[in-house]
């Protein structure tokens, strides 16, 4: 009897961490996973520290996934189900109207959460952006490179910015001084515009931008699997099975 009630209280309280009903205990942390892999996916994804997926038709092209409507939707469909509570997609197009078409086209997924569109800090990407959420469609403006970029994403009311850490440091900027500015910029302004820092070298860098304030990120699987590298944990977490399984009783 007591064995039944333990199954009947654990099968809802399952199923609730399943569907990201713990997200709230997260805080305003949100950690995404950038890799369009379905293997990394169902890996990862279970482990339940990410709000969601995020990709773009370079990760696309390295992962074997084709730059379509349709494959992209199969795939956010397969991000969704196990798990995610977002999912992030960029339209492309060489014009401001072909991004909104492509973007309107991508965030209409029925029987799922819209996607969050992606666009760059370019003329044609925030005329693009705005038409998109003229039409009730959630944007990241992506590709941001410089603090003065904050300006355009926090007057337009984007939800998200993902200025690129690592390669802004390979340009030669002080990436960590920039996206700090971003951080303060929206702030001062009152804006609720996440900064979402993407192109994430080290943990260690991650956890330098949180003490900051910073507290949306997306990071490659390498990149998650090294935030679990700790010697001395590993260690402990041996000691207490090898305890455990010494001192099981008759």
């Amino acid at each position: 009897m007591q064995g039944s009630l333990l199954l009947c209280l654990w099968v809802p309280l399952a199923s609730g961490l399943a569907s990201g009903l713990s997200a709230p205990m997260r805080g305003s942390t949100r950690f995404f996973l950038d890799t369009a892999v379905r293997e990394e996916l169902t890996q990862l994804l279970p482990l339940g520290m990410f709000h969601g997926v995020t990709t773009n038709p370079t990760i696309l092209q390295r992962s074997g996934v084709p730059c379509t409507v349709e494959a992209i939707h199969e795939l956010a469909k397969d991000v969704y189900e196990l798990g995610a509570q977002e999912f992030m997609c960029q339209a492309w197009g060489s014009t401001a109207d072909e991004m909104f078409v492509k973007g309107i086209a991508l965030a209409t997924l029925p029987g799922f959460p819209a996607p969050v569109i992606k666009v760059p800090v370019t003329p044609a990407g925030v005329e693009a952006a705005a038409q998109l959420q003229a039409n009730g469609v959630r944007v990241c403006l992506t590709a941001c490179y410089a603090s003065s970029q904050a300006l355009v994403a926090a007057s337009l009311g984007c939800e998200y910015l993902a200025p690129y850490l690592g390669r802004m440091t390979d340009a030669g900027k002080n990436g960590f001084g920039e996206i700090a500015k971003m951080q303060e910029i929206v702030d001062g302004l009152g804006a609720s515009t996440r900064i979402f820092v993407a192109s994430i070298r080290t943990v260690d860098s991650m956890a330098e931008l949180a003490t900051l304030g910073l507290n949306t990120f997306t990071f490659s699987p390498d990149i998650a699997r090294a935030l679990f590298v700790e010697p001395l944990t590993i260690e402990a977490a041996r000691a207490f099975e090898e305890a455990a399984a010494s001192n099981q009783g008759e």
